[in-house]
């Protein structure tokens, strides 16, 4: 048995079949006919000299020889085929793929996209709104959004504004409602998406923070952020916003924040991207861009007292 590997081809050729555990199958999937993957599989045998697959009836199974050389073929062309995608890659600084939650993509990159475009008309974007995590290799994605406390092993990670949250509502609810003791009567609206936070940044937090002896009735409970936010813009009530998330409508005046105390985060988004590529061309074009857009609008926190989410945590 010669000892150099035989042709890839013909590996090719095993892995789909023993995936699939089916010729046909694997021959569709490789655009070639059933004869010629048969042929590619028999020459696998003669190189190794020992049969691969048992032909049954109609069917084929795996010898032990095979199943021993099916995990590392299968591995091997992932292997290969990750490493070629990321050469393809940075070849492609034309093309930049984000990915960010539902609620970030609705209500951060959406509205304000447009300003990248128009500065950076050489650069094609697009976004996949998820809360999957996302492979950046497999999925091609080059820049990922992400909200929670990391590590981030094998990243370049970097945390962006510090996130807080607070009442906010509209002009008018805020003329019916001036006073945090007021909440007592408002319209609530719930945001559940923060469930997962510890400790807990919810009514009963803020309520601490201010000093009111009463938490909010839950009224309408929403399981995605924008949603409750798109309620709150609508009149329908108030609703705990994040910063991330309202920081825009409040900068434009279409919501505000009369109470002037915000709970401040333990948990904030942050840019990620494999380590060492955060200084392609159009990475850092965009991560440059993102801090700009922040900076539009820092005014709206200036005039909001703080309070660590930790320092209201129930005893």
């Amino acid at each position: 048995m010669p000892d150099r590997l035989p042709p890839l081809t013909a590996l090719r050729a095993f892995d789909a079949a023993a995936r699939h555990m089916s010729f046909a199958r694997a021959a569709d999937e490789l655009n070639v006919t059933p004869a010629a993957l048969s042929f590619q599989i028999k020459s696998l045998e003669d190189h190794l000299g020992q049969p691969l697959f048992r032909r049954l009836n109609r069917a084929v199974e795996l010898t032990e020889s095979g199943r021993l050389l099916a995990p590392g073929a299968a591995e091997g062309f992932r292997t290969l085929n990750t490493a070629w995608l990321q050469t393809r890659r940075l070849q492609d600084n034309r093309t930049l793929t984000v990915t960010a939650g539902p609620a970030f993509t609705a209500k951060w990159l959406a509205p304000r996209f447009y300003d990248f475009a128009r500065a950076h008309p050489d650069i094609d974007l697009r976004f996949s709104a998820g809360l999957r995590m996302m492979d950046f290799d497999r999925d091609e994605i080059d820049v990922a959004i992400r909200f929670g406390h990391g590590p981030d092993p094998g990243l370049f990670s970097e945390p962006l504004a510090f996130e807080w949250l607070t009442p906010v509502m509209t002009p008018d609810l805020a003329e019916k409602y001036p006073k945090p003791e007021d909440l007592r009567r408002a319209p609530i609206l719930s945001d559940d998406s923060l469930d997962f936070l510890n400790p807990k940044c919810d009514w009963a937090a803020w309520c601490r923070a201010a000093g009111v002896n009463f938490v909010p009735g839950h009224g309408v409970q929403f399981s995605q952020a924008d949603h409750a936010i798109d309620a709150a813009l609508a009149g329908a009530g108030v609703v705990l916003g994040r910063r991330a998330l309202v920081v825009k409508d409040l900068h434009e005046g279409r919501l505000v924040a009369p109470y002037g105390l915000a709970i401040t985060l333990d948990a904030h988004f942050r840019f990620l991207c494999p380590e060492g590529l955060q200084e392609r061309p159009h990475i850092k074009a965009f991560r440059k861009w993102i801090w700009s857009e922040i900076e539009k609008t820092a005014e709206v926190s200036e005039w909001l007292r703080f309070v660590a989410a930790k320092d209201i945590a129930p005893a």
